[in-house]
């Protein structure tokens, strides 16, 4: 009997830790510090100890075969892989507006190197998705995280398969990306259309001024000034945002 239940521990421990890896692992919320893989996977199995312990559901483990286990795997790292893609989409939407703000400044060969990822990251992009994720744990939006893989096992134990596959919940989540992406840099892009317009008509009238040497500064200088007024007041769409994740959570579980 003391075997038996070891072993329902320990595989529920396993499945757990294998639906949490990519939230976990390969997220932009905790891949922000380049930790060690064995130190990353220790605090994975110990949170997944943790969770397992917290919660009334185990896996059954009397005539558990190896197919069956193997089927229990797959269908964690389906659920973990689902669960990833909502907060994937939601904080890719921080790099898809940095990405148009850096091609309408002059600035899109500019990139970084993400040391978390070791890619190369466009330079507006860095810098709001590295403030995207500081309000996000600003706003207690890890309680939120947590509160999220708890419901996850409630909905869906370990082992389990998922009840249904929203497709539309994907797509809508997918166009979070681009919707919120661009309306995060909406008003900068705004000030420099605007920009190019009033330079492409002092260009005619004033043919003897390089524009071109005028224009890349001015547009620098009015994109991040404009952009720096505008996160005053982005507070509600960060809210949605964030808000993206889990509303995709409750419709996909």
């Amino acid at each position: 009997m003391d075997i038996e239940i070891g072993a329902t521990v320990l595989v529920t421990i396993l499945l757990v830790s294998v639906r949490l890896s990519g939230l976990f692992l390969f997220s932009p919320l905790f891949s922000l510090t380049r930790l060690p893989v064995r130190l990353r996977v220790l605090f994975l199995l110990s949170f997944s100890a943790v969770v397992t312990m917290g919660t009334m559901e185990s896996v059954v483990v009397k005539d558990l075969t190896l197919g069956r286990l193997t089927n229990m795997v797959v269908n964690e790292l389906l659920v973990g892989g689902i669960m990833a893609f909502g907060v994937y989409a939601a904080f890719a939407a921080f790099m898809f507006g940095g990405r148009i703000l850096d091609f309408q400044m002059g600035m899109g060969v500019a990139n970084l190197i993400d040391p978390s990822t070791n890619t190369q990251s466009p330079l507006i992009g860095t810098f709001l998705n590295l403030t995207g994720v500081m309000v996000f744990f600003l706003v207690d939006g890890h309680h939120m995280i947590l509160q999220g893989v708890h419901y996850s096992l409630e909905m869906i134990p370990p082992g389990a398969g998922l009840n249904q596959f929203n497709l539309a919940a994907i797509s809508s989540q997918f166009g979070v990306l681009f919707i919120f992406g661009f309306a995060l840099v909406a008003p900068a892009v705004m000030i420099l259309l605007l920009l190019d317009v009033g330079m492409a008509f002092a260009a005619r009238t004033m043919p003897q001024v390089n524009m071109f040497i005028v224009g890349i500064p001015l547009k620098i200088f009015l994109g991040l000034l404009t952009l720096a007024f505008s996160l005053n007041y982005i507070t509600p769409l960060l809210g949605k945002l964030y808000k993206s994740i889990f509303l995709y959570w409750e419709a996909m579980l």
